[in-house]
């Protein structure tokens, strides 16, 4: 298993992560017509939108296996609401059902870590679904809750939960342990 920075041509490997974690993570959790109708075109566009970007401020990393397959994702950049005293998100962390349970995504959000550290960020805020059964990756970490808020997704409405630290450092030392 390898982790590094996405780049071009890693659109369609980041789409298939992210459709399918969504199929295997919120079956049961949101309404099964919106799972169905997941995109891997859709996500293929919008990933590729992201690595177009660069990785100024944001930044996407993967994870592949010994076959070169990417098998997870993590994105990190500034945070989003400014409403919570935190300069950095960690966007999203996305593994196949597989390969979880290995110490991948702890890597990956490391890497996003650290590369948040070295943008100047200083604390870092996550953002998952109460009723995500891989909140409790957060928690391991040690992160603190900092908020709520209700969003829409298929057209029914679900609670979300703000997990942070408020220093990166503290994230990596969990981590490393």
């Amino acid at each position: 298993m390898m982790t590094r920075r996405a780049k071009n041509g890693d659109a369609k490997g980041l789409a298939r992560v992210h459709v399918d974690s969504w199929k295997t993570t919120y079956t049961g959790i949101v309404p099964e017509t919106y799972l169905q109708d997941l995109s891997y075109d859709n996500r293929e566009k919008m990933w590729e939108r992201g690595i177009d970007q660069g990785s100024e401020r944001s930044s996407i990393f993967v994870a592949e296996n010994t076959y070169g397959d990417i098998i997870g994702f993590a994105s990190g950049g500034p945070e989003r609401t400014k409403k919570y005293g935190y300069d950095g998100e960690l966007y999203a962390i996305y593994l196949l059902k597989e390969y979880q349970g290995q110490q991948i995504g702890k890597q990956l959000v490391q890497m996003v870590a650290n590369d948040l550290v070295e943008k100047g960020f200083q604390s870092v805020l996550v953002w998952v679904l109460a009723d995500n059964p891989s909140r409790k990756f957060y928690e391991s970490l040690q992160a603190e809750e900092v908020g709520k808020k209700e969003i829409e997704i298929g057209g029914e409405m679900f609670e979300e939960i703000a997990y942070g630290w408020i220093e990166i450092e503290a994230l990596l030392g969990k981590i490393k342990r």
